[in-house]
């Protein structure tokens, strides 16, 4: 896959992970978007390095799909995490 299937991959990881976990996020949508672009980089880095199991070439590859909503979901947790409290509502 190239990297803007990468990114298109990430934006809809992204959407999924904030599906999953929703609630108010210090970063809004375009932190959301981020997060979901770079949770699918670290996801398909995190499973091709020490799960063993390297990222497919096809987008549909069910196998990519989970690592990058998987990484998303642990970006979005970590951001939380580090600046949930920083924005008051």
């Amino acid at each position: 896959m190239g990297i803007i299937a990468w990114i298109i991959l990430g934006l809809l990881a992204g959407a999924i992970a904030k599906v999953l976990l929703p609630g108010r996020d210090p970063g809004g949508l375009l932190g959301t978007t981020v997060i979901g672009i770079l949770g699918a980089f670290v996801g398909g880095w995190i499973s091709s390095r020490w799960l063993h199991h390297p990222v497919s070439k096809h987008f549909f590859d069910g196998a990519t799909w989970v690592a990058a909503i998987g990484g998303s979901l642990v970006l979005l947790i970590a951001y939380r995490l580090v600046f949930g409290n920083s924005r008051r509502s």
